[in-house]
């Protein structure tokens, strides 16, 4: 059920009715003050401009054609040329009946397209650390957003599993005779990783060797390709345990890497060639970007293959868009990065369009995002200064929940600590980001995020598991509540409407990529039910008709808590 839809289409045709353009929009938005309705029409504004009238004059004949039916119990004319429409209670009752037994809530079918998600993105032979989570969970809830409503959607785990560092790590574990330990982890491998580093800037004759392995492995030698292999397998296992704890759905499967991508890279340099896009300059193979501009004021250069012949990220971007594209058959491809890789994606995707690699009907969207920072306003770190590993922080999460539910819940047994925990803690983590837009940096702040008030999501998962145990008191099945739903308490009549409008939160996150919108939805979602709770009995005191009118409500609120929250990838309990 999408209100706004439905209402936007009936305005727009009452808008071209009145004497507006054909391509004028209605501009229907949710209203922010009661008092001027439910909805708001601000088209108007802009349709007046266009023809040249007052906009109260526009407005007046537009209400004189709309026909609401019996969606609106009211319309009127607001400030200067605004349209206030004021929902049927009638009419919200029969949506909430008809919602309360339609498959998903009764989110409308869409037409599905194939999105390609681009998110995560770890570094191989490194542990996870905090400035990973915003990708992986954002990304991973836009994910399950968009197949929620019935897109294809395919998850690309963007990885560097290619290049200079591998040469590095194989010359390494050479050096040492390291290659057959059975008990290697990622630890290691971060250890050796930065000792492999110290040696090739410092020694000449083993960063000779580190090349000539990286030669070796784009060659196809069997050992380098055999230790490889190895390397990526050691590293993706044990990131596979951080996306698990995470909840998040990225599998072994979804991986991605730059190697991927490989055997296409001189193809791309010389198809860039021939189409008079890349030219040699000072030695490499560059593509010249009118519309950026370098420190002397000319076309910057963007650079696809260097003076040795090596590729860099732009030339595997290029390839990665065209493979999504032309392989996965992408219709959108969506990218979850931080802020500082816009302007490198903005200049790769000029060059992917003038190259017609990626045609103007697929969407190339950057969804970026900003930093985590500490209460000092820096990059969150450790106290002795160091980045916080992944799995270290969730750790932390857990411990701090059980604490507290341990305080709280005394004779609790240890078994329901731990599980309760694991969901509150991690709940916890996850939705202190996605609660903050993505665009911005967010302060991390242990004791906010396990706040049982406030926007957080131990409140809502409370206000879940408070619904559940009302649902229990009342036993009574939700097949046997046949009654047609009544609603006389405003209460009961602003909880319904904000039921119905779940599907425009779904929407705007799919087409935004911001899963901030799903949290403020579900957080008022919370407070609205916790005022129906407060001022209408449920279970006590009323006729048939009314207690089983409030326990739909009830119902659907707790099965529209739980799906927005499964959409963030953040589970429920039944008990808190």
């Amino acid at each position: 059920m999408n209100i706004q839809l439905l209402l936007s289409e009936k305005v727009r045709q009452a808008l071209i009715g009145a004497g507006a353009p054909v391509g004028c929009e209605a501009q229907v938005r949710q209203s922010t003050n009661p008092q001027f309705g439910n909805y708001q029409a601000d088209g108007v504004m802009s349709a007046a401009n266009k023809v040249g009238i007052p906009p109260r004059q526009l407005a007046k004949k537009v209400l004189q054609i709309l026909d609401l039916g019996n969606i609106a119990r009211k319309t009127e004319i607001g400030g200067p040329g605004f349209i206030n429409i004021f929902l049927d209670s009638a009419w919200v009752a029969r949506q909430i009946d008809w919602v309360a037994h339609a498959p998903k809530l009764g989110i409308a079918a869409v037409e599905p397209q194939t999105i390609v998600v681009d998110y995560s993105a770890p570094n191989l032979a490194k542990e996870m650390h905090v400035g990973h989570l915003r990708s992986t969970i954002i990304g991973d809830a836009a994910a399950r957003t968009l197949e929620f409503l019935g897109h294809n959607v395919i998850r690309a785990n963007h990885v560097g599993d290619w290049g200079t560092q591998f040469g590095m790590l194989i010359a390494y574990l050479e050096k040492i005779q390291n290659e057959h330990s059975s008990g290697m982890d990622l630890s290691d491998l971060e250890k050796f990783y930065r000792q492999a580093k110290k040696h090739y800037d410092e020694d000449n004759t083993f960063a000779t060797s580190a090349r000539a392995y990286v030669v070796k492995l784009q060659g196809g030698d069997p050992y380098c390709q055999k230790m490889w292999h190895r390397l990526v397998d050691i590293t993706m296992s044990q990131n596979q345990l951080i996306y698990n704890r995470l909840n998040v759905t990225l599998r072994e499967s979804d991986v991605m890497g730059e190697s991927l991508y490989n055997a296409m890279l001189p193809e791309i340099v010389a198809d860039l060639k021939l189409k008079g896009l890349a030219v040699e300059s000072e030695g490499a193979t560059v593509v010249f970007l009118d519309a950026y501009q370098n420190k002397d004021g000319g076309p910057m250069a963007v650079i696809i293959q260097k003076k040795d012949g090596g590729y860099l990220y732009s030339t595997t971007d290029l390839a990665c868009a065209k493979y999504r594209y032309e392989t996965l058959g992408a219709h959108r491809i969506l990218y979850y990065t931080d802020s500082r890789q816009h302007q490198h994606l903005m200049q790769t995707w000029a060059i992917v369009r003038k190259a017609g690699y990626v045609p103007e009907s697929v969407s190339l969207e950057h969804h970026f995002f900003g930093m985590i920072l500490g209460k000092d306003g820096k990059p969150f770190k450790t106290r002795s200064g160091e980045t916080v590993k992944l799995a270290d922080l969730l750790d932390e999460a857990i411990a701090r929940a059980a604490h507290l539910i341990a305080r709280k819940n005394p004779r609790m047994p240890e078994a329901e600590i731990t599980q309760l925990a694991r969901v509150i803690g991690i709940g916890a983590v996850k939705y202190s980001d996605l609660s903050k837009s993505r665009t911005t940096d967010y302060i991390f702040d242990w004791d906010n995020m396990l706040e049982l008030e406030g926007n957080t999501a131990p409140y809502i998962q409370y206000a879940y598991s408070r619904i559940m145990s009302v649902v229990k008191c009342a036993g009574i099945k939700e097949s046997h509540l046949t009654l047609p739903l009544v609603m006389s308490e405003e209460h009961e009549i602003t909880l319904a409407i904000h039921l119905l409008q779940f599907e425009e939160a779904l929407t705007t996150v799919a087409r935004e990529g911001k899963p901030h919108i799903m949290c403020g939805y579900l957080y008022k979602l919370a407070e609205l039910f916790s005022s129906f709770y407060e001022h209408c009995k449920i279970l006590n005191g009323n006729s048939e008709g009314v207690r089983q009118s409030r326990l739909k409500l009830a119902l659907l609120t707790s099965r529209t808590l739980k799906t927005g929250l499964d959409t963030l990838g953040i589970e429920t309990v039944e008990h808190m």
